[in-house]
């Protein structure tokens, strides 16, 4: 009796194009019995991705951006800890497009102002740090502890307002 693999290419002889059917078949099995959890992962989600509607899913990424993927074959049921939205009711208040693009642009303004202020506070306080070499106030040559102490506190400014204009930038462009 012939082995499977020799039993394969029997048939690839004679049907050549069934085997490359075949192949195909199995490439797109395969490519369907992707899990939620490796999509999530291979769109890049920081936290658990939430069901929309059928085999819809939605998750936040490291850049605060939203990252939408299907997952094909799946149920289309929410996962555990997570609810489809339901329908916004008609009752519920709508605001113009007109006034809502009036605070959106107000929104930004204040994002922009407070973004400069920031970056303003960056560049000081960088300064200030110089690189992690200020030059020591006249109290603390005498005392070492001193030195490092104010060092750490302005190192850990420069990384407050790094993180802030990094959170003020995302913001704005969140805007509509």
């Amino acid at each position: 009796m012939p082995s499977r693999r020799s039993h394969r290419y029997v048939i690839a002889g004679i049907f050549p194009r069934a085997a490359v059917f075949a192949g195909l078949l199995f490439a797109l099995a395969n490519a369907s019995a992707v899990t939620l959890a490796e999509k999530a992962k291979e769109s890049g989600c920081v936290n658990k991705p939430m069901w929309l509607a059928g085999d819809t899913y939605r998750c936040a990424t490291q850049s605060g951006a939203f990252s939408y993927f299907n997952v094909p074959g799946s149920d289309g049921a929410p996962l555990s800890g997570s609810t489809p939205r339901a329908p916004t009711p008609a009752t519920f208040p709508r605001v113009d497009p007109e006034p809502q693009k009036g605070r959106d642009g107000v929104r930004r303004k204040v994002l922009a102002e407070e973004l400069s202020a920031e970056e303003k506070l960056l560049t000081e306080s960088r300064v200030a740090y110089a690189d992690g070499a200020p030059p020591p106030l006249p109290e603390e040559r005498a005392d070492a502890e001193k030195y490092r102490t104010r060092i750490a506190r302005l190192r850990q400014s420069v990384s407050v307002h790094e993180k802030n204009v990094e959170a003020l930038k995302k913001e704005l462009a969140a805007v509509k």
